[in-house]
């Protein structure tokens, strides 16, 4: 059989996301593929060197066009290939967007669907691709993969889709920063941070909730004044109200912004923080809550959407509304070393549940059924 594959979204330079979920399937993909299993990577630019080299199974197909590639060029290109000897028996789209035609069985991967609960976060043209593109993708897949059972049923619930459509992978985790010399980059960091610190990692946007964290912490400030809070991230959408309830609260001293850091700055951050927090409404997985576990940080999330699926039994978890039950979350970390001890144990012992090999190959396993 032949696997088709859009890989354009792992054809960047720097990945993240749905990036590394791409390039990580196309990995595993290369390494199984053989005469009786073969692969065509179809990719709007030439691939960058960074992606699996050729082999005589696994193919890379460069489809000129820009504009509605998806929904035009691809088509096209696929189209033709139903006329030649290399003809797929399965296209796989592991982001939300599917060709318009494909002429054999499609399997899609939905990741979230953060803009039906909160359209008001995306430009009205990202929205409206969002609703319309993806609604198409589902009615007209053979197979869905949902990367939680949460965003299952979101699909279920907002799209009408059966469930037996629908399966749950959930995504893989590897370490991929490595073990950095704390005391080294710590000293390059600007500003240095000495004192005891509360870390956020993530986009700074209203459903990502750090006006709760902001709060909690202004209430765990009147008995514990020496903590700080630590917000790493890129500005999202709508970000100035976090900023303004920073200063409403006199809270700038305490609160410090760090923008967009590179690997080792981050490892630092997550080394030394005295816990990592979650606060989001809404995650269609929630990577970073792996990432801190894999560190040594406890981590304390919010019990909402997907996030309590992937922390399970090592992180301790708070009302999203209620930035009181999130200090009292964190104050009781505070006094109980043995309660901190056991996440940090309960936390690496979590990360290994997540492989993206066992993401990959079940995901090959739903695109050979998918043909039957």
């Amino acid at each position: 059989m032949i696997i088709g594959v859009d890989g354009n979204e792992a054809n960047v330079r720097e990945k993240v996301g749905v990036s590394v979920y791409t390039f990580k399937h196309l990995t595993y993909f290369q390494q199984k593929a053989n005469k009786n299993q073969r692969f065509i990577i179809f990719l709007k630019n030439p691939p960058h060197k960074d992606l699996p080299d050729e082999t005589e199974f696994y193919k890379y197909k460069v489809v000129k066009g820009s504009f509605l590639w998806s929904q035009i060029f691809l088509p096209l290109a696929l189209l033709k290939n139903v006329f030649s000897s290399d003809r797929i028996n399965v296209f796989f789209s592991p982001a939300h967007y599917t060709p318009r035609l494909a002429f054999c069985p499609i399997v899609v991967t939905i990741h979230d669907v953060a803009y039906l609960h909160f359209p008001e976060e995306f430009l009205k043209k990202d929205l409206y691709q969002l609703r319309n593109w993806t609604l198409y993708s589902l009615k007209n897949a053979s197979k869905i993969i949902s990367v939680s059972k949460t965003t299952k049923k979101d699909v279920m619930n907002y799209y009408h889709i059966p469930q037996e459509k629908i399966e749950v992978i959930y995504n893989g985790f590897e370490k991929e920063f490595e073990e950095h010399n704390v005391e080294s980059v710590g000293e390059t960091m600007i500003p240095k941070i000495t004192s005891p610190y509360i870390l956020y990692v993530g986009t700074i946007q209203p459903r990502k909730n750090i006006i709760t964290l902001i709060r909690a912490i202004t209430l765990l400030n009147k008995t514990h004044p020496d903590f700080k809070l630590v917000i790493t991230g890129k500005k999202g959408w709508l970000f100035d109200q976090i900023f303004k309830e920073a200063r409403d609260l006199y809270l700038e001293n305490k609160i410090i912004f760090t923008g967009y850091v590179n690997e080792e700055e981050l490892v630092y951050l997550y080394k030394g923080a005295f816990c990592f927090v979650l606060p989001s409404f809404y995650e269609g997985f929630g990577i970073p809550l792996l990432e801190a576990m894999s560190f040594d940080c406890p981590v304390i999330s919010s019990f909402s959407s997907s996030l309590p699926e992937v922390g399970g039994e090592a992180a301790l978890y708070f009302d999203p509304n209620n930035y009181k039950e999130l200090a009292d979350k964190i104050l009781m970390l505070n006094s109980d070393k043995t309660l901190r001890q056991e996440l940090i144990i309960k936390g690496k012992k979590r990360t290994q549940q997540f492989s993206w090999s066992t993401c990959a190959k079940e995901t090959l396993k739903v695109l050979t059924n998918a043909t039957s």
